[in-house]
């Protein structure tokens, strides 16, 4: 997950607007198979939101901070409009898609490190 405030999500959304499901967009090596917004508030002030952008790929999923603080009465309505009617999903999915590779990356690094501290282990054994 790479969001901000992370604290705020820890309970489940309070809307979810679907912008694609069941979907298959390429973006460079990712098969784009579906895209939510969905809406968090925070349990001591309900007109504080958190919008995350949640994209599932056929290489895994990332949700990422949209927007986030005093959007008014509707922010995820207001939210999907913006992105449909006026951005567009394309700059949604390349944001998500750059986030992922950093997941991956940082995933493997952990994993390489792993290898790592195992061998030596097994060195000292």
């Amino acid at each position: 997950m790479n969001v901000q405030n992370p604290h705020m999500l820890k309970n489940s959304p309070v809307g979810v607007s679907i912008i694609m499901n069941h979907g298959r967009i390429m973006q460079d090596e990712f098969l784009i198979t579906k895209i939510h917004l969905r809406q968090y508030v925070h349990k001591k002030n309900d007109t504080y939101s958190v919008i995350t952008a949640y994209v599932e790929t056929d290489k895994g999923t990332v949700e990422m901070t949209y927007d986030e603080g005093y959007l008014g009465k509707k922010p995820l309505e207001s939210a999907t409009r913006m992105l449909v009617e006026n951005l567009g999903p394309s700059a949604l999915i390349l944001r998500c898609t750059i986030a992922l590779r950093e997941q991956m990356a940082a995933a493997k690094n952990n994993d390489a490190k792993e290898d790592k501290n195992n061998q030596n282990k097994n060195k000292q054994h």
